[in-house]
């Protein structure tokens, strides 16, 4: 699929089906999956079933893996990935975020090719731009009025003057004390919540390193190739590359392989 006509998709569900739930859900709107920071709201629900009606409408064979579809049925998260187009879909990245009414949500979508992530696009619904990529042409933001600005990550800086974003709810307890105790010897870092931001601010040379314990893919393939063709090195904790199939061992960005050896060694060695 066109990565213009898929931004396309992505707007119009969210002008359609997200934007008029913002700050108006019900408390009937809003349920919780697995905990207090895991909930899925209409507009997550109803978000997913047009973008897949569209992407299906015009590309009928491409397999579309939905965060909300695979929570209604797990299995579909296990589809092989070769000799196929597929689509991961997140249609609410931050519905914590969504449901208590703060600005800070996006919709996502990545197309992966033969088992290989070939686009990736992340859509800010209230600043109504893109941060996309396709493999091997950089990353862009795009604007509503067609300007462009090619997003480029962080250059190096020593370890005591680093700042980024560290998700760290799916350590064990003991590994999450170690790695909190560790992110002292950086000068600051954050969590929004929501991946989507987080890579957007990323792309765009704003922060050093971003972490995550945790990898599903809608959260995370498109995001990371955006990051790739920003300049970031990327790889698991374990130090082996990001693979769309990748569900376990955390991912750790950083401006170069020295800065994510670094940061590996003096604060995420888990």
């Amino acid at each position: 699929m066109n990565i213009d006509r898929l931004a396309a998709i992505l707007k119009q569900a969210a002008k359609q089906e997200i934007m008029p739930r913002f700050r108006r859900l019900d408390e009937g709107m809003i349920q919780t999956k697995t905990g207090a920071f895991d909930l899925v709201t209409e507009a997550d629900t109803n978000a997913e079933r047009v973008i897949t009606a569209a992407i299906l409408d015009h590309t009928p064979n491409t397999l579309v893996i939905g965060e909300e579809a695979v929570s209604a049925n797990p299995a579909l998260l296990d589809s092989a990935l070769e000799d196929r187009i597929a689509i991961y879909v997140d249609p609410v990245d931050g519905t914590a975020n969504f449901a208590g009414g703060l600005p800070l949500f996006a919709v996502m979508a990545a197309v992966v090719q033969n088992g290989e992530p070939v686009a990736g696009v992340i859509y800010d619904p209230l600043g109504d731009d893109f941060v996309m990529a396709e493999r091997g042409c950089g990353a862009w933001q795009v604007f509503p009025d067609g300007r462009t600005i090619r997003q480029k990550f962080a250059d190096p800086v020593p370890l005591a003057e680093m700042g980024g974003l560290a998700s760290t709810a799916f350590f064990a307890p003991e590994q999450r004390r170690d790695v909190l105790s560790n992110l002292a010897k950086v000068k600051m870092f954050a969590s929004y919540r929501c991946a989507g931001h987080e890579y957007r601010l990323a792309a765009g040379g704003n922060v050093h390193f971003l972490m995550y314990g945790r990898l599903m893919p809608w959260d995370h393939v498109g995001g990371a190739l955006i990051i790739k063709e920003a300049g970031a090195h990327v790889a698991k904790l374990d130090g082996t590359p990001y693979r769309p199939g990748d569900r376990d061992g955390g991912l750790l960005v950083a401006p170069s392989q020295e800065s994510w050896e670094e940061l590996r060694r003096e604060v995420f060695a888990v």
